[in-house]
């Protein structure tokens, strides 16, 4: 289901009260946000570091990553995660 979001000349959004109950988003809380295939992707960063691990899956062997292999990995771990925690607007 998805809710309608009006951008003020300033460029803020209001995240509707119960998309942030949904995820336990609270004022002064920081969230992550990407541009990908023309869509903007926002991720709440109110997760425990404890809950991180393995996020990235197992590392490659022989070769190390850059940074924009590790953003890109990351963005697609998170978007997964979310897709997949039932937590649809």
């Amino acid at each position: 289901m998805g809710f309608n979001i009006t951008v003020t000349a300033k460029g803020q959004m209001t995240i509707p009260k119960h998309v942030r109950d949904a995820l336990n988003v609270r004022p002064g809380d920081k969230c992550y946000a990407w541009v990908r295939n023309g869509e903007m992707i926002v991720v709440p960063r109110n997760k425990p570091l404890s809950e991180l691990a393995g996020f990235m899956g197992k590392p490659p062997s022989g070769r190390e990553a850059t940074v924009e292999q590790i953003d890109a990995a990351i963005e697609e771990e998170a978007v997964e995660r979310y897709a997949n925690s039932g937590r649809r607007g």
